[in-house]
C-alpha cells in the first residue's frame, strides 16, 4: 500500500510517500514555513511526487495531521487531504500530533509513559499522556507551562514535545517536531473509518487565511 503524509499542523510543510509493504519512504519533501502552508502545500506535494516518479492516482490512502497545533494549518491539511482523497478515490485517515510525537519517541522511552506536548504559544501547551504501547492514558487537553512539571511527576511520565521545551522540563536528546515518516507510518495501520476532523484545543488566535484554493489534481 503507497501512502501519502500530509503535515501543515506546525511550522513545517511536509508531505511523505511511503510503501507499506518494503516500509520504504519513497520520497520526503519538508519546507520550514511557520505560516503560508495555503500557499506552499501544493508546491511540496507536487515536488513529492515528482522525487517519487509517481502520480497521485497511485496512492492508496492519504494520512494527515490533525492536530492540535496550528488552527491555520491544521484547516488546510484537512480540507486539501480531504479533497485529495475524493479526487483520486482512495482512503483518507487522521493522525494526532501528540499521538505521533509518544510513538516516535516511545522505543527511546524504555517503557516509560510519554506525556507528548506541543507548545501553544500564549503560556500553553497541548498535552496527552501514553502507555508504552502508544495508547493513550488521558484525553488531549491543554495547560499552562507551570502545570506541565507536576503532571509529568503525577504520571511518572518523560516529557517530550515542544510544549515541554518551551516549560523547560524536556528530556535530553528528544526531538521536539513530529516527523512526516511517524504520520504516513501511524496512517498506515489507522482504521480506515477513522474521523478526519481537525483537533482543536481552544479557540483560534488569528482569523483562518483568506484565498485559500484547493488546485486541481
Amino acid at each position: 500500500m503507497i501512502i501519502l503524509a500530509l503535515d501543515t499542523a506546525a511550522a513545517d510543510c511536509a508531505a511523505c510517500l511511503l510503501d507499506t509493504e518494503t516500509d520504504r519512504v519513497l520520497a520526503r519533501v519538508s519546507e520550514t514555513i511557520g505560516k503560508g502552508h495555503a500557499e506552499r502545500l501544493m508546491a511540496v506535494l507536487d515536488a513529492c511526487l515528482s522525487e517519487a516518479d509517481m502520480k497521485l492516482t497511485q496512492v492508496h490512502r492519504i494520512a494527515v495531521n490533525i492536530g492540535p497545533g496550528s488552527f491555520t494549518g491544521i484547516r488546510v491539511g484537512v480540507s486539501t487531504a480531504r479533497a485529495l482523497a475524493v479526487a483520486c478515490g482512495c482512503q483518507c485517515v487522521g493522525v494526532s500530533s501528540l499521538g505521533a510525537l509518544a510513538a516516535q519517541h516511545s522505543p527511546r522511552l524504555k517503557g516509560c509513559v510519554a506525556l507528548a506536548t506541543i507548545d501553544a504559544r500564549r503560556g500553553e501547551a497541548y498535552i496527552q499522556a501514553f502507555d508504552a504501547e502508544g495508547e493513550p492514558l488521558s484525553e488531549p487537553s491543554a495547560v499552562r507551562y507551570d502545570e506541565l512539571e507536576r503532571l509529568a511527576m503525577e504520571r511518572q511520565a518523560v516529557a517530550v514535545g515542544s510544549g515541554a521545551v518551551a516549560a523547560g522540563i524536556a528530556a535530553p536528546r528528544m526531538e521536539d517536531n513530529v516527523a512526516i515518516e511517524t504520520i504516513a507510518r501511524l496512517g498506515a495501520v489507522a482504521k480506515a473509518e477513522t474521523s478526519v476532523a481537525p483537533l482543536y484545543l481552544r479557540a483560534p488566535d488569528a482569523k483562518p487565511q483568506a484565498g485559500f484554493t484547493l488546485a486541481r489534481a
